[in-house]
């Protein structure tokens, strides 16, 4: 047994601007580090490593997944029977790790994340914080989805890592005489017994804002907020327990439209992100669950880049809006917030596509659905008078004047005004089927059975 003992050892870890060396347990139902004082009592609950084995791959992958910021944590490994006595050493090691004899201790027990990703890079090894073991794949099956969908689909990464399916995915409830048809985000949560169960989350028509949240009335500004960023803009306490309060933030996950809610403590706001630095004031504002507009962020393109920062609950971290910015001084009185979509009518933007559009500059956008589902082309500029976006069949800012609210380029004219407002001409007045993708005369099908029905009810 003692044999064994000296065979491990145990991951001590610093965080920032905390002086005292804490031992690692592992991740929590969100992925979150959890760490236990470094003393002996604790030993029982300290996460073992193979002194001669084990590697550290799949353990730094899963923080370094989790975690946006990853240097602010330094790591140490020390043996399993000498954790307290060797933590309170090395911390007072660290109060001055520049001497030559500090810094050559602490460097033989330091351990660099970046050295064990990289290992997993080269052996091309994939590592996730759910055990496929636990995962009840039958519950699955019974919502007609199978393994194999979600992993073709790209969803099932996600999801083995305490995240919901980042796209909605078409389930099937069936009851004794009624089977129902539905969109959810799924995602897997740990029962009593370590196994994992699936956890539905269905479409709503809308968030239910005048509902009280566990105790919580949102106010009228929690309302707004959630309504045009997604995010309430404070520290919510909504009460799970009787008589116990939780801080939280809380935002709206845009695909369902349910409210979802992550602890404050839980949220890592971090000094950097996209290559610039946060001020202290701006971590504050976020840690309170307010916005902040930071410029000169630097995008994977290498185009730097403006935006709101905040805290999403549903991203479980900080999320990226992009809005213009309204200078004190600005006469905004006749201006109505514009929120950047994703999207469009079903096609997804670019990065750089939303960056323009918070600059007010025009973009032009291809595979548009109509409301017959068929594509179309047009040009997009932000409406800040009305607080929208206009579609043009023009570049608005080289023609003399602006064409008419959702009107297509020329290709897409015909087909548009046909499937979407409505209106027909000559050609197309006794169609009964929607034209396709810059269609502006009937098909020779579609005059077969223009005829064909037309003789039918003379």
């Amino acid at each position: 047994m003692k044999q064994e003992i000296n065979d491990q050892e145990v991951l001590l870890v610093k965080e920032k601007n905390e002086s005292k060396l804490r031992a690692v347990k592992g991740f929590d139902e969100n992925g979150k580090l959890q760490t236990e004082l470094s003393n002996q009592a604790n030993a029982a609950n300290f996460l073992k490593i193979e002194k001669y084995g084990n590697p550290l791959e799949n353990f730094f992958s899963n923080f370094h997944r989790q975690y946006q910021n990853p240097t602010e944590f330094r790591f140490f490994r020390v043996p399993a029977d000498l954790t307290e006595k060797t933590a309170v050493v090395l911390e007072k090691m660290l109060q001055n790790p520049e001497v030559p004899s500090n810094k050559e201790t602490l460097s033989k027990h330091e351990v660099k994340p970046e050295q064990y990703l990289q290992k997993e890079e080269k052996h091309g090894k994939a590592t996730n914080l759910i055990d496929e073991n636990k995962v009840d794949w039958s519950q699955l099956e019974k919502l007609g989805i199978s393994k194999d969908f979600l992993k073709n689909t790209r969803n099932l990464e996600p999801m083995l890592n305490f995240q919901k399916s980042p796209d909605l995915i078409p389930i099937t409830l069936k009851t004794d005489n009624i089977t129902i048809h539905t969109d959810a985000r799924l995602a897997f949560r740990q029962d009593e017994d370590g196994n994992f169960k699936v956890a539905v989350h269905a479409v709503r028509s809308k968030p239910e804002l005048d509902r009280p949240y566990f105790g919580v009335t949102l106010t009228d500004e929690d309302k707004t907020n959630l309504l045009q960023t997604g995010n309430a803009g404070r520290i919510l306490h909504p009460q799970y327990k009787e008589g116990e309060t939780t801080p939280v933030f809380l935002s709206i996950d845009k695909l369902t439209n349910e409210l979802v809610a992550a602890r404050a403590d839980k949220i890592n706001i971090p000094e950097e992100i996209k290559g610039t630095k946060l001020n202290e004031n701006q971590r504050k504002e976020l840690a309170e669950g307010r916005a902040v507009f930071v410029e000169g962020m630097t995008a994977r393109s290498g185009k730097e880049f403006s935006a709101w920062l905040q805290v999403d609950a549903d991203k479980r971290g900080i999320g990226f809006r992009f809005e213009p910015r309204q200078e004190q001084n600005q006469n905004v009185t006749d201006q109505r917030p514009v929120r950047i979509p994703d999207s469009l009518l079903e096609k997804e933007l670019t990065e750089e596509q939303k960056q323009k559009l918070e600059r007010r500059e025009t973009i032009y956008v291809t595979g548009m659905k109509d409301k017959e589902g068929q594509e179309f082309n047009a040009y997009v500029k932000i409406n800040d008078e009305k607080g929208k976006l206009d579609f043009y069949k023009w570049n608005p800012d080289k023609a003399q004047s602006k064409g008419t609210e959702i009107t297509p380029d020329n290709n897409s004219k015909t087909q548009v005004a046909v499937n979407s407002d409505g209106k027909t001409d000559e050609a197309t007045k006794h169609l009964k089927e929607p034209l396709v993708r810059e269609q502006v005369n009937p098909t020779e099908q579609q005059e077969e059975r223009r005829s064909h029905s037309k003789a039918h009810s003379m």
